[in-house]
């Protein structure tokens, strides 16, 4: 089935708070530029495939705020070159750092596309991919990114990790619109018996843009819904928790940073606070939640996240512990790694289909192209790309489920593929 979808820059701090969220509206092109003939020749044998990743690694949010897909693909090609590669030839990974902005962004497309010449982009965790257009105008398959605007429901032959069912012809969505479910709201209705909900904002435009998507969201599923908005500059979280507890809330959703989030934690726990979950996301899906909630032990134990991947620690599934067994290098680890395993896994099933012909951007283009159903060995919820004209008014939608607890970490909650409900789809633009 397929699936949809610290810091202090205020812009920045709201714009990595949910994935497929913060939205930019995408200027059209003519047809016409969408028509170049492809311009990479099939390497010869034993050349080596080239690929580009680009990460915001020194983004103004934070040195390792998005570097999990980066590190997750470049362990998965240096597995698949340690075992002969694609037909015996290397994958050579070239990276970029556009450093969070969108002029760095148009220098990692041109240094990457029209310098070294790689064959696709794998994934991408840009803060502001301004040179997605440019990326599309040259037909370079760029695969499995992360959707943190909506490049990805806007142009051709760019494929998030998450899929789409938006025509993507240079404009967003549908006439700028993109659009949600509520599978997270009716999980926690259906499987917690969770009424009460509330949703905490900065008195910041993307923050509070986020907070009343999840409102209309949570009220959709019938939930009571408290909100909560705090000064960006001096967030007051113990009045939120006071709040909070009066309110009697089930769930608490947030439109805060890291930081903030660890602040309201920390007064939860001073106030006595007491939720079923309090639910994140899946950029938040990491090894060092013990050290990041350090101070608020018991609103740690009630974190939950949710997303569209298997979780990283389920080493019981065989596609998991290769991605545990080749990372185990690395200081932490992070859901975001595996989505960037798996979008690293996708790229080598599309080379290895073109390995006859010859791998170049047009036949791992149009392998993408008829990506319905791809879960990369079971990582991902089924991926499908479709170019609906209208949008989908309900869609049955899979989810991954998490809880923390000290001393196991992320403990997964049931199994994503059976994890579904049929939902309304919610439009949603900022």
């Amino acid at each position: 089935m397929p699936r949809r979808r610290r810091c202090r820059a205020a812009e920045a701090a709201a714009a990595v708070l949910l994935l497929a969220v913060i939205t930019a509206c995408g200027s059209r092109l003519p047809e016409s530029d969408f028509e170049h003939r492809e311009r990479s020749a099939p390497a010869q044998d034993g050349t080596p495939i080239r690929v580009g990743i680009i990460t915001s690694a020194t983004s103004p949010v934070g040195g390792s705020t998005f570097t999990g897909p980066r590190d997750g693909a470049k362990a998965y090609f240096e597995r698949l070159n340690a075992r002969g590669g694609v037909d015996g030839r290397r994958v050579e990974v070239r990276e970029c750092d556009d450093g969070g902005s969108g002029v760095g962004n148009n220098t990692c497309v041109h240094r990457l596309i029209d310098e070294d010449k790689v064959i696709a982009l794998v994934a991408t965790t840009a803060l502001d991919y301004a040179g997605a257009s440019r990326v599309s105008r040259a037909r370079v398959p760029d695969i499995g990114g992360q959707p943190i605007g909506a490049a990805y429901d806007t142009w051709p032959h760019l494929y998030g990790v998450y899929g789409s069912l938006a025509p993507r012809d240079g404009t967003t969505g549908w006439g700028g619109k993109q659009y949600g479910g509520t599978e997270v709201y009716r999980y926690f209705k259906r499987e917690h018996g969770a009424r009460t909900a509330a949703v905490v904002s900065y008195n910041q435009a993307a923050s509070a843009a986020y907070a009343r998507l999840v409102e209309q969201g949570l009220k959709a599923e019938g939930y009571k819904v408290v909100t909560e908005q705090v000064d960006f500059a001096l967030p007051n979280f113990r009045a939120v928790a006071a709040d909070l507890k009066e309110q009697g809330a089930d769930l608490v959703f947030d439109a805060v940073d890291g930081h903030g989030n660890a602040q309201l934690c920390e007064a939860m726990d001073a106030a006595g606070v007491e939720v079923t979950a309090k639910v994140t996301n899946v950029q938040n899906w990491t090894s060092t939640v013990a050290d990041d909630y350090k101070d608020a032990p018991h609103c740690r134990n009630a974190l939950w996240a949710t997303g569209s991947s298997r979780n990283y620690e389920d080493t019981g599934d065989a596609a998991v512990r290769k991605f545990r067994d080749a990372t185990k290098g690395l200081k932490t680890h992070s859901q975001w790694q595996l989505e960037g395993w798996a979008a690293a896994m996708w790229f080598t099933d599309a080379a290895k289909s073109c390995a006859a012909q010859g791998v170049t951007r047009a036949c791992v283009d149009a392998y993408m192209n008829r990506s319905q159903g791809y879960t990369a060995d079971g990582l991902l919820v089924p991926v499908s790309f479709e170019r609906l004209a209208e949008p989908p008014e309900s869609r049955r939608t899979c989810l991954s489920v998490a809880r923390w607890e000290d001393g196991r970490g992320w403990v997964s909650q049931g199994d994503m593929d059976r994890t579904c409900f049929d939902v309304p789809q919610l439009p949603y633009q900022q």
